[in-house]
């Protein structure tokens, strides 16, 4: 079991890294890892290191500049810090092969902080439901306008090309836990 002093820390530190991120300071926010390391459950992707976690903040941020959260719970485990959040913003970049659409999202997720035995933070693996993003991005666009067809065309053929990626091969070859009687 985790120690009061260990529990305020983590969560001072997953407030800080919250914090941080919205104020696009990723210095900061990096230095919240010994190594940075996230793991997106939905496109079964890993962004693993300094370079790669800054493209991935850059490539969101692209998509979503206004990116912000609402904090809905905290919990505590032996090993983690999971937060319930809500993750909103304004589609005004690419999101990948998704040109923007201009529409706002708030979508529903939960994110975990794990850290090691030396209360390093070592990973956060975030989970949220895609399709729910998908259909906000794309529901403010008017689809009686023939104009906005083209756009919608787009949108859907993006959405299906980062669909069909291989998955990381450490989020899908996983071994399970050794549990005690």
């Amino acid at each position: 079991m985790i120690t009061e002093d260990v529990r305020k820390a983590r969560q001072k530190l997953v407030l800080d890294h919250f914090h941080d991120e919205v104020r696009q300071d990723w210095d900061d926010v990096l230095a919240t890892f010994p190594h940075p390391h996230y793991e997106l459950i939905p496109t079964m992707t890993v962004h693993d290191g300094d370079a790669t976690v800054r493209g991935y903040y850059h490539s969101t941020r692209l998509a979503f500049p206004d990116q912000d959260h609402e904090i809905i719970a905290f919990r505590h485990s032996d090993d983690a810090v999971i937060v319930e959040f809500w993750l909103l913003g304004t589609h005004l970049g690419p999101l990948g092969g998704i040109p923007p659409t201009g529409s706002r999202f708030r979508v529903r997720m939960t994110a975990y902080f794990i850290f090691d035995e030396h209360e390093n933070l070592v990973c956060e693996r975030v989970y949220f439901d895609s399709l729910s993003m998908l259909k906000q991005l794309l529901g403010g666009i008017n689809l009686k306008n023939p104009r906005n067809w083209l756009l919608v065309a787009r949108c859907l053929k993006g959405a299906l090309g980062a669909s069909g990626g291989t998955p990381d091969p450490s989020l899908v070859h996983t071994t399970p836990p050794v549990l005690a009687d």
